[in-house]
C-alpha cells in the first residue's frame, strides 16, 4: 500500500447539513444545485467511479509485477533485489505525478516549508514503511496469505479514523461492511489453489504492519491534504519514499538490469498505476470521510485474483469464488456507503 472535507459534504457550520446520496443519490435528494454545491470528488458518481478504477489499477499491478519480475531478471528471494525494483517505480511515479501537475499549473510544484513535516509522515508511512515490510515479508508468507491480510488495511484504515484521530464515528453499518468486505477478500483466494495458511512474525506478521502502515497513511492524507494540494503530496511522498527503498534495496545487494524494450515498458507502466490511482485516491480522500473510501479497497485484491487469471493464464482462479467474493466486497460497499437514517447520524 494506505482529509478535509466530507463526501456528504458538511460545507460550513452554519449551513444546513444534506443527506449524503448512495453513489447516483435518490430523487429530490441530489437536485442538480445540490450537486453543484458539493466539490467535484465529493459527489457520489465520481467517488464511486474514482475509487474503482483506481482499485482496478492497483489490482492490475500485482500480475503485472510478477511479470516484471521475469522480464528483468529479479531474484524473488532477494528482498534488495525487490526493494530497489520497487524503489525506482515509485520514484518513477513521484516524478509523474510532479511533472504531470506542473504542466497543469504551469508553476514548479515545490513544497512550502510548512509542507515537509506533512509530507514526511505520510511518505514514511504510505512507501516506506508499507512496502519495507511488505516485501520483506514475501519471503515467508504464501500470495494467498499476503493477499487476504493486505485487504485488511481498509478495516484498519476506518477503526484508525474513528477511533484515534477521531475524524468520523463508528457505527454499526461501517462495522459490517468492513467485516463483510474483508469476507469477500477471503473468498476470493479460496480458489487460488494456493496452500494453508499459518501465521508467523517475519511473514504474516510484517504483513499486517505493512496494512496497519497503510491505513495509517490514509488518514493522514485525509487531515494533511486539507491545506496541502493532494498532488504536490502525492508526487513528493512518492519521489522521496521511493529513492529511500531504491538506497535500502542497494545496500542490501540488489542489481537488475533492463533486458528489453517490454521491461522498460512494464516499469512504466507500474508506475503510472502508482501515479494515477494514489492520486485519485488522495483527491477522493480530501473531500469524503475515510470510511466512503477505503471500503472500496477490499476490491483491489478481488480485481487482482480475476486480472492475474487472464494474464497470467491462472484460470483456476475464476469462478464461484471469484463472483462470491465480489457479492460480498459490493454488499460491504453498499453498507458503509447508504444513507444515514437520520439528521444525528448524518
Amino acid at each position: 500500500m494506505w482529509h478535509a472535507g466530507a463526501g456528504h459534504v458538511i460545507i460550513a457550520a452554519s449551513q444546513r447539513q444534506h443527506t449524503a446520496p448512495l453513489f447516483w443519490g435518490r430523487p429530490g435528494r441530489d437536485s442538480p444545485l445540490s450537486t453543484q454545491k458539493r466539490p467535484l470528488f465529493a459527489r457520489g458518481p465520481v467517488l464511486f467511479l474514482g475509487a474503482l478504477l483506481s482499485c482496478a489499477l492497483w489490482g492490475s499491478a500485482i500480475p503485472c509485477i510478477k511479470l516484471s519480475y521475469d522480464l528483468f531478471g529479479i531474484d524473488t528471494g532477494n528482498p534488495g533485489a525487490l526493494l530497489l525494483f520497487a524503489g525506482l517505480r515509485f520514484a518513477l511515479a513521484g516524478a509523474l505525478v510532479l511533472l504531470a501537475g506542473c504542466a497543469l499549473e504551469r508553476r514548479p510544484l515545490l513544497p512550502g516549508k510548512g509542507d515537509w513535516p506533512s509530507i514526511l509522515k505520510v511518505s514514511l508511512f504510505q512507501t516506506v514503511l508499507q512496502y519495507l515490510c511488505y516485501y520483506l515479508a514475501l519471503r515467508h508468507t504464501s500470495g494467498v496469505a499476503a493477499s487476504i491480510l493486505v485487504g485488511s488495511n481498509s478495516f484498519f484504515a476506518i477503526l484508525i479514523a474513528a477511533l484515534c484521530f477521531r475524524m468520523e464515528r463508528l457505527t454499526a453499518a461501517k462495522l459490517a461492511g468492513c467485516i463483510v468486505g474483508f469476507a469477500g477478500v477471503v473468498v476470493s483466494q479460496l480458489g487460488s489453489g494456493a496452500g494453508g495458511f499459518s501465521f508467523t512474525l517475519q511473514g504474516e506478521g510484517l504483513i499486517l504492519l505493512s496494512a496497519l502502515s497503510a491505513a495509517v497513511s490514509a488518514t493522514l492524507i485525509r487531515r494533511y491534504s486539507a491545506r496541502v494540494s493532494p498532488v504536490l503530496l502525492s508526487g513528493w511522498q512518492f519521489l522521496l519514499g521511493g529513492a529511500a527503498l531504491a538506497l535500502a534495496g542497494w545496500a542490501m545487494g540488489g542489481r537488475w538490469a533492463a533486458s528489453s524494450p517490454a521491461a522498460v515498458g512494464m516499469l512504466i507502466y507500474l508506475a503510472l498505476v502508482s501515479a494515477v490511482a494514489y492520486t485519485l485516491w488522495s483527491c477522493l480522500l480530501k473531500h469524503n470521510p475515510v470510511s466512503r473510501v477505503t471500503i472500496f479497497g477490499f476490491l483491489t485484491p478481488v480485481f487482482g485474483v480475476v486480472l492475474s487469471a487472464l494474464l497470467l493464464s491462472e484460470g483456476g482462479a475464476l469462478g464461484w469464488s471469484a463472483l462470491g467474493a465480489l457479492v460480498l466486497v459490493c454488499a460491504g460497499i453498499l453498507l458503509v456507503n447508504r444513507p444515514a437514517g437520520s439528521a444525528a447520524e448524518q
